[in-house]
Formats: structure tokens, C-alpha cells, sequence
């Protein structure tokens, strides 16, 4: 399948590392100007270098804002005002005792894990309407569907991404723009490198460990391994493309079979 996005324009929340880097790369690819968001200006710059080396015809646009603000919305809309692809990978998680997590916690990660994608997608998806194409995706989590108990205010603002995107997809119905949600399972972004040998044999080679990891903590994938972020981004540059023309309002997932259901 030849996936072509020529004269597209795409932003990417939160892509200066992990996922979100890994879908700015995959859209750049395939031919799609990629703005690449963060708050830090330097860490973003050295972002963009390292895309820049990994995709060397990519054009990619550096986007310093906090979008999880109003403020950084703006700026980002701005930045890139006829944005024709865009993906909410922004997100933030954090394990807490259920009844120990704050209100304050409670909005931190409502405001950046929702919030910011709603915001957004208000700014940008009537552009998309008038020009008659589209596509906005939402960055969730198996934790939607499978909260964890150590993760319920994370979870809860996954399943709500859900919702968000089915919602927004319905009012995008018949414009030639589509909205999805994407389930991204166990994934093997930064750190996580070290989490896995503090709970196996440090001794044991890469691949080994994170596939003894996966079957004494993580079971229920059937994968068996740690997805890598370029798999999440093969989804993502796939719901941009024109062969995705009739996948709209739904939850896509790449969990690796985590989630033990065959629907969300």
C-alpha cells in the first residue's frame, strides 16, 4: 500500500520523544509537512535534528507551545493554521492509590489528556470541514478500556478520548473528514528499559528480558513483547491516508491483543 500525504500539513501533540516522535517521523515519510510540538524550545529543537536525520527530505515544523493552555493552543493553530492531519498524542500518567489522588491531579490529567485534544480539534476540525478533508486522531490507551487500579484517573481520561472521538466524528459526518481513536497497548518508549530490568534478571539480553517481562507482569498480551513505537505509527499514518477514507468514529487498536475482548 502506498501511502502518500504530498501537500498535507500535520501536527503532532507531544512528539518530541516516545510515540508521538514516531508518528511525526511516519507522516513525514510518507510526504506530510509535520509540525512537531513541545514546551521546552531547546529540547524541541534537538527533536526536530533527530527527525531531521532519520528523514532527511522530511519537512518538519518546530510548534514550542503547552497545548494542554489555552495560550499554547493558540499559538500552535497559529503556527499552523490550515492543519489538514491532526493527531492528540499528548498525555501525561502517573501510578497513585485510587484514594489517594488529588482533585488537583484530577485536573492536571483531564486538562492535558482530554482537554488539549478537545481544544484543538474545536480550532481545527471546522478548516477541515470547509476544505472537504480531514483527519483528526486521538492517541488512547488499553488503560480505556482495562483501567488499571493503580491508574484510574489516567484511565479515566483515556475512556473519555473515546468518547471523544466518536462525538467528534458524528459531527463530522458526511465533510470527508474523519475522526478515530487509536489503542495503544504496552509500548516500548523511554525508561521503560529500566522498569523492565527492575523486575527481571538485569543480566538477561534485551529481548529476552522484555519477553519474560511481558509474561510474569503483562500476561494477557498475546504480541508476548513490548510494541515499538513506530508500530503505533504505522496505525496513525494509516488513518491519514486516503485509503482510510471509510474508517471514521471508531477505536483501532495496536495493544498487541492486550485488551481481552474482541471489541474495545
Amino acid at each position: 500500500m502506498l501511502i502518500d500525504l504530498t501537500d498535507r500539513t500535520a501536527l503532532v501533540t507531544g512528539s518530541s520523544q516516545g510515540i508521538g516522535a514516531a508518528i511525526a517521523a511516519g507522516l513525514a515519510r510518507s510526504g506530510a509537512r509535520v509540525g512537531v510540538n513541545g514546551r521546552d524550545p531547546r529540547r524541541l529543537e534537538e527533536a526536530v535534528a533527530n527527525l531531521r536525520r532519520q528523514v532527511p527530505d522530511g519537512e518538519f515544523v518546530p510548534v514550542a507551545a503547552d497545548v494542554a493552555t489555552e495560550e499554547g493552543a493558540e499559538t500552535a493553530v497559529a503556527a499552523l493554521p490550515e492543519t489538514d492531519i491532526l493527531v492528540n498524542n499528548l498525555g501525561v500518567f502517573g501510578a497513585r492509590p485510587a484514594l489517594e489522588i488529588t482533585d488537583d491531579e484530577w485536573r492536571r490529567h483531564f486538562e492535558i489528556n482530554v482537554l488539549a485534544a478537545v481544544r484543538l480539534t474545536r480550532a481545527l476540525l471546522p478548516g477541515m470541514t470547509e476544505r472537504g478533508w480531514g483527519r483528526v486522531t486521538y492517541i488512547a490507551s488499553d488503560s480505556a478500556v482495562a483501567v488499571p487500579a493503580e491508574m484510574i484517573h489516567y484511565g479515566t481520561t483515556k475512556t473519555a478520548l473515546l468518547a471523544v472521538g466518536r462525538g467528534f466524528a458524528k459531527e463530522a459526518a458526511g465533510t470527508g473528514v474523519t475522526v478515530n481513536s487509536v489503542i495503544a497497548g504496552p509500548t516500548h518508549t523511554g525508561g521503560v528499559e529500566t522498569f523492565v530490568y527492575e523486575l527481571v534478571d538485569p543480566d538477561l539480553p534485551w529481548e529476552e528480558a522484555q519477553r519474560e517481562f511481558m509474561r510474569r507482569h503483562r500476561p494477557q498480551s498475546l504480541l508476548q513483547r513490548l510494541i515499538e513505537p513506530e508500530e503505533i505509527a504505522n496505525m496513525v499514518v494509516y488513518l491519514a491516508s486516503d485509503q482510510a477514507s471509510a474508517t471514521t468514529g471508531g477505536a483501532l487498536r495496536v495493544d498487541g491483543g492486550y485488551v481481552d475482548s474482541i471489541l474495545p
